[in-house]
């Protein structure tokens, strides 16, 4: 629910009166009107909210400030002495002196001006709407559901603001930058059937990737262990049978691939995972020799040259359904919002250290069907060569 709270910013900030401040919680919805339309983007209009974390056994006995000086370093340390005094970090329901000595598992509010990153504006399209099953096409580089930065900017968010929808329980994920089918259940227990269906091997899915090259006309079966590597955020391959008594990395995985065309240059290519691995596609593709042809993660400096001019000239994440944008004319497109004398982010829309322009990648869910059921997605533009 919203919590109203009176807030005063330091004595060292220019705006030292006190503010009426309407504080967001993780159970806030999102509403229509918290969005921006700008330059072919959907921003969140800039919102207070409350971040609850416990306090760790290796957070224990650091002083408040220092902890977040050094665990959360998105912040001046100057900013964090500011919050704690101004009681936008508290412990325990309390304001505290910037010498506090926290303890283990006591609660640490930090309440703050939050910006999300922008996706791209496509409207979500519905495609199918059931009782207790919504399938979309989600659009590039918006996330499934709340992570990280994002929030309100997540299909899960942007599909109760605009459509009414909630609650809904996603039953796959798709990568942020990836498009296509996305199912959602409308209920727990719909969810629950459908993951033990996923879990137990029955549910069949089929992507389609555009790649570099003339990928082979015979059907191709990549038995590769893929390798997550948390911290670089990208995966590595290696075959399971490695030669050696060298244990091998990663987590078994297995990939069936199709070629649909081919115009010499671009490959249009049917990909079937029979596991389920963080970017088992993606990097499966690579150790083909064959990686998407605008997946600057899994490609090397001579290729990503030639891919990205390609993603500029052609709109890559368009697709053949109703995925319009929304533009400036939208009464929404005003720039109003509060600015916050203690944010470190504003007056700009998008946080600092978001990277600007970003395109989605040439890979697309298409299919995913199971016992007595099947839901598909249309194709992609740039599916057509």
């Amino acid at each position: 629910m919203k919590r109203k709270r009176g807030d005063c910013s330091s004595s060292g900030t220019a705006n030292n009166k006190s503010m009426e401040i309407v504080w967001q919680s993780p159970a806030n919805p999102p509403e229509r009107h918290d969005y921006i339309f700008h330059d072919g983007r959907r921003h969140v209009r800039p919102y207070y909210f409350e971040f609850i974390s416990h306090v760790k056994n290796r957070w224990a006995g650091k002083t408040i400030v220092d902890l977040f000086a050094q665990e959360f370093k998105g912040r001046p340390y100057d900013y964090y002495v500011d919050a704690v005094k101004s009681g936008r970090i508290q412990v325990n329901g309390e304001i505290v002196p910037v010498s506090y000595i926290v303890k283990s598992s006591q609660k640490i509010s930090h309440f703050l001006h939050r910006h999300e990153p922008p996706v791209m504006a496509w409207d979500i399209s519905i495609l199918h709407k059931e009782t207790d099953v919504v399938t979309i096409c989600k659009p590039a580089s918006v996330p499934v559901h709340p992570c990280g930065q994002y929030r309100k900017n997540t299909v899960v968010g942007i599909l109760q603001a605009e459509h009414g929808l909630a609650p809904l329980f996603p039953v796959h994920r798709l990568d942020r930058l990836v498009s296509g089918l996305l199912i959602l259940a409308r209920n727990a227990a719909k969810a629950d059937l459908f993951r033990q269906q996923i879990e137990g091997g029955m549910v069949q899915k089929r992507y389609i990737a555009k790649v570099i090259g003339v990928f082979p006309e015979e059907e191709q079966v990549v038995n590769a262990n893929v390798d997550y590597n948390a911290r670089e955020g990208r995966s590595s391959t290696e075959e399971e049978n490695c030669p050696g008594d060298r244990l091998s990395k990663g987590k078994s995985a297995c990939t069936k691939f199709t070629r649909i065309s081919t115009n010499g240059t671009y490959s249009i290519v049917l990909c079937e995972p029979i596991t389920g691995r963080t970017h088992q596609i993606r990097v499966h593709l690579r150790y083909t020799g064959h990686p998407i042809a605008n997946d600057t993660l899994y490609l090397d400096d001579i290729v990503v040259t030639r891919s990205t001019e390609e993603v500029s000239t052609n709109e890559a994440d368009k697709v053949n359904i109703d995925h319009s944008v929304k533009d400036d004319s939208d009464e929404s497109s005003s720039f109003d919002f509060s600015i916050d004398p203690m944010c470190t982010n504003c007056p700009n829309l998008a946080p600092k250290g978001y990277g600007g322009h970003e395109e989605g990648l040439w890979l697309h869910c298409v299919r995913y069907s199971g016992p007595g059921w099947v839901y598909e997605c249309p194709y992609p533009d740039w599916a057509i060569l």
